[in-house]
């Protein structure tokens, strides 16, 4: 196996796991599901993608998240969303866009539904990914240059920065040049985000976000990861990067 750091960062970000309809909720961090859906995009791939999938199951992913230096948390955003709304029913396409029953009745009210949207704001990530030798080739170039765009969450996220920081060796590489990339920006590491359970070190998550298909009906199984908060002040960054 060996490994890729991805540097995910933009002014909005948003990975949600379990939301649905009307609240799009956020994660604080990655979600091994986006990260596979990046992967995925920069390779051109659609459909189902079990049997490539089925290979990442049990790798590694760890995330770190990092803060400006002049931030001591996580700012979230919340959008107030209509969907369906001044549509021209007697446009053929303009009324496809409005949601309907599943009879292909107009819904009530009109086919408008609100929603509400979270967005973390001005957030980056160090994500060490897990790649099978036979693949970081493979991935690496897709994601140097990519088959279709690549979003962090949603279409309106777009990254800031170059997503494909290098491929590596093992692990430890990929976390000393994740500290090179967030001392050069000014960022400090506020927590790490480590595949299994440990409950000694932090807290505890159980997450459903390892695919197993994506496409029309996707599905996926659960991990657990443990959240370590690290948040620090600026003085200590070198001290505690290093």
């Amino acid at each position: 196996m060996s490994y890729i750091l991805m540097w995910l960062e933009a002014s909005l970000q948003s990975w949600g796991v379990n939301s649905k309809y009307q609240r799009r909720d956020t994660l604080n961090f990655p979600s091994k599901s986006g990260i596979m859906g990046i992967i995925l995009s920069a390779l051109g791939k659609t459909g189902e993608q079990k049997d490539f999938l089925s290979r990442f199951h049990d790798t590694d992913l760890e995330i770190e998240g990092y803060f400006p230096k002049n931030k001591k948390g996580i700012d979230k955003l919340e959008d107030f969303h209509m969907v369906g709304s001044r549509y021209n029913e007697s446009d053929p396409w303009e009324n496809l866009l409005i949601p309907k029953t599943s009879e292909g009745k107009k819904a009530v009210g009109g086919g408008a539904k609100l929603t509400y949207r979270y967005y973390m704001q001005d957030m980056a990530y160090s994500a060490i990914v897990e790649v099978p030798d036979d693949l970081v080739d493979e991935v690496s170039a897709a994601l140097i240059n990519p088959v279709w765009p690549l979003f962090l969450g949603r279409k309106c996220c777009i990254p800031s920065e170059i997503i494909f920081q290098g491929k590596f060796s093992s692990k430890q590489n990929c976390l000393d040049k994740a500290y090179e990339i967030a001392e050069r920006k000014n960022k400090y590491r506020g927590f790490t985000v480590f595949q299994d359970a440990d409950s000694e070190r932090g807290e505890v998550i159980t997450l459903n976000d390892v695919p197993i298909s994506f496409g029309v009906n996707k599905s996926y199984t659960d991990r657990q990861v443990t959240f370590v908060r690290n948040y620090m002040n600026e003085e200590n960054l070198s001290e505690s990067l290093s």
